[in-house]
């Protein structure tokens, strides 16, 4: 306690961290002093913007679901409510065997719900077409237990609807593998109804229908990009943000906890009366390894991803016609090395100026020789995959490439029982609490409602302890 102040200590400036400290200060105003501790030279984590070609342009995540909450609301609490912009177009394709088709309408996360729509679209081949509907005659799946979505969809509708529409959906959000990846993790709606129904065409229809047709926009970004919510964020919290400070240690101290931070050469130390652990699975589980053992075995099991992002920002003559869709995806089976391409300045009208912005991810799990490349190798791969898929000609004006090293948890069979074993941890220790990316979902609003979770947690404690 400094005087009457109990003592917040975030380790991990990203979105949960510094969302954290925020609802830290909502709750508890000037009795609770926050100091968040982040090792990188900045904030914000996988959010951030950068110009390219004279633009704001996110170079991580670029946007937020608008259909939850967390992400537009914290938005608007801390300023930027006027900067909240909606898609021009979400209308997307999938690459498949040489050509873009559109995605077909009525499917949830690449299963599908209409066949004619399916056959329409092209994507897949007229006897995985044919594979479909023995979904409606086969005896049920029984789903008892978590299992990989692979293996669940494949059984049901067969391997084309796994290899070509539910691999690239997922691929574009986790970069990771169906055959590893968590059925009720990932994609929690199908799981519900695979437990509840023997059809999975039958049960995607009813998903489909129970979606409002006025339900509004699916997506939301800031006009400067997402990546300028961190810092608004950090103000708004009031929090003594530092950055470059590496925290080594963290040990129970009496009622509270120290933290050992700088060079092994020149420690120091921070106490304080509760900690919030916002850090990547590997560098929590490092954490907590001598003070809560379970949950770091647990947070040590999470696989991360690697990827890349490559930028580019062509004039519109480059383009024989501009692009129209928001972007397309490509399944793992095409064997390319670009696995998404975002048309921002198409998804996103107010980046436009007279220029195509466009962004190419690259790398999935297993995928890591790819990004050994160096950087104008990465440019040299976007630049030929617009030139084949697109028909661009010449040089882009400027060029970004950021790189995620392991910057997408992958949810893989069991990841739920896992997080509530690192909860169920975590939850004997006073004045402890986590957030962030590796437990509830990766996008941002899920990563703010950890947050909120988080200190709604500390506050509780600390107000129970200064009551005693």
């Amino acid at each position: 306690m400094e005087g009457n102040r109990a003592h917040v200590v975030v380790i991990g400036g990203g979105i949960s961290g510094l969302a954290a400290a925020w609802y830290l200060r909502q709750g508890a105003d000037e009795r609770v002093k926050v100091t968040v501790l982040e090792s990188s030279p900045r904030i914000g984590g996988k959010l951030h913007a950068s110009e390219v070609a004279g633009v704001s342009v996110d170079a991580g995540a670029e946007a937020m679901l608008a259909r939850r909450p967390e992400g537009a609301e914290l938005a608007r609490a801390v300023g930027l409510g006027d900067e909240l912009v909606f898609p021009g177009t979400t209308s997307s394709a999938i690459y498949s065997r040489g050509a873009l088709h559109a995605m077909p309408k009525g499917q949830v996360m690449g299963v599908p719900a209409d066949l004619t729509e399916l056959a329409k679209s092209g994507i897949i081949s007229p006897a995985g077409l044919l594979r479909v509907p023995l979904d409606q005659i086969l005896p049920a799946t029984l789903v008892r237990t978590d299992v990989s979505v692979a293996a669940y969809i494949r059984a049901r509708m067969g391997g084309e609807i796994v290899d070509r529409l539910v691999e690239p959906l997922l691929g574009g959000v986790y970069a990771g593998r169906a055959d590893l990846l968590s059925l009720e993790a990932t994609m929690p709606r199908v799981a519900a109804v695979a437990r509840a129904e023997r059809s999975l065409l039958s049960a995607a229809r009813h998903l489909v229908e129970e979606t409002p047709k006025n339900a509004g926009p699916v997506f939301t970004t800031l006009r400067g990009g997402v990546g300028t919510l961190p810092e608004a964020v950090a103000k708004a919290s009031g929090a003594d943000v530092r950055t470059g400070v590496t925290v080594r240690e963290l040990r129970r101290a009496g009622q509270g906890w120290r933290l050992v931070t700088g060079p092994v050469p020149r420690p120091e130390t921070v106490e304080a009366d509760a900690v919030i652990v916002a850090a990547p699975g590997p560098a929590a589980a490092r954490l907590l390894q001598d003070e809560v053992p379970k949950a770091a075995a647990e947070l040590a099991r999470i696989e991360y991803a690697s990827m890349a992002v490559v930028t580019l920002a062509y004039p519109l003559s480059a383009f024989p016609q501009p692009p129209a869709r928001s972007g397309y995806l490509v399944p793992p089976v095409e064997r390319r090395p670009v696995k998404a391409v975002t048309f921002s300045s198409v998804k996103w009208p107010h980046l436009a100026r007279d220029l195509v912005i466009l962004r190419c991810s690259i790398g999935r799990l297993g995928e890591e020789h790819l990004l050994q490349r160096e950087d104008a190798e990465l440019v040299s791969l976007a630049i030929a995959e617009m030139a084949e898929v697109m028909g661009a000609r010449g040089l882009p004006v400027d060029s970004r490439v950021t790189r995620w090293g392991g910057g997408l948890p992958q949810y893989n069979v069991g990841h739920l029982d896992r997080v509530a074993r690192v909860r169920a941890a975590v939850a004997v220790e006073p004045g402890l609490a986590v957030c962030g990316a590796a437990y509830d979902g990766i996008g941002i609003p899920a990563c703010i409602g950890t947050a909120r979770t988080a200190a709604a947690r500390i506050l509780d404690q600390l107000s129970q302890r200064g009551e005693e």
